[in-house]
């Protein structure tokens, strides 16, 4: 799904965003809600980025993606972490594109999410490569999500990419018996 949000684009910079799991809901420009194969996922367009809500029989998670005032935990280029029952990894990376590139690779995800079932992206008025995209799936288990923030005054696209996966009980006896302090 493609909307337009209906606030002004400012001019913030990929280096404001910041990561946080566990946040409450912020209040969203656009909201959209999925069914994935019994996980209750929630794709979240924020005036300031994203945020993901997925909820699932093992328990909740929440990660935010955006531009927070006062937070001191800038986005990391990778987390992997234990949240309940489930292994989190998430991962980011910047890429700077020269004006041209830029829109078309604007133009590309754009369209790449437009239409896809699973898939939310706001544009900003005022700034035709503004934009986030957000795109969910669940394969094998998981549940994974891909999002793109576009800041085109810098030339500047923010990728990220998160995994959510119940850890199986296996993974859980060996962790039991991994040697502490080696």
């Amino acid at each position: 799904m493609l909307t337009t949000l209906s606030t002004a684009y400012t001019d913030t910079r990929a280096d404001d965003l910041a990561w946080a799991l566990g946040r409450e809901p912020l209040p969203a420009l656009a909201v959209l809600d999925l069914e994935l194969s019994g996980a209750k996922l929630q794709l979240r367009l924020l005036g300031a980025s994203h945020q993901v809500l997925l909820e699932e029989e093992q328990g909740s998670c929440s990660e935010t993606v955006a531009c927070m005032p006062g937070s001191s935990t800038p986005l990391p280029l990778g987390v992997a972490k234990r949240v309940g029952d489930w292994e989190y990894e998430f991962a980011a990376r910047v890429e700077t594109l020269s004006e041209g590139s830029f829109a078309g690779r604007a133009q590309e995800l754009l369209a790449l999410v437009a239409d896809h079932p699973n898939s939310l992206a706001g544009t900003f008025p005022g700034s035709p490569h503004a934009f986030t995209a957000m795109m969910a799936q669940r394969e094998a288990g998981q549940v994974r999500w891909r999002t793109w923030h576009a800041y085109p005054q810098e030339g500047r696209l923010v990728v990220t990419r998160t995994r959510v996966g119940a850890v199986s009980r296996r993974q859980r006896a060996e962790r039991r018996l991994e040697p502490v302090g080696i």
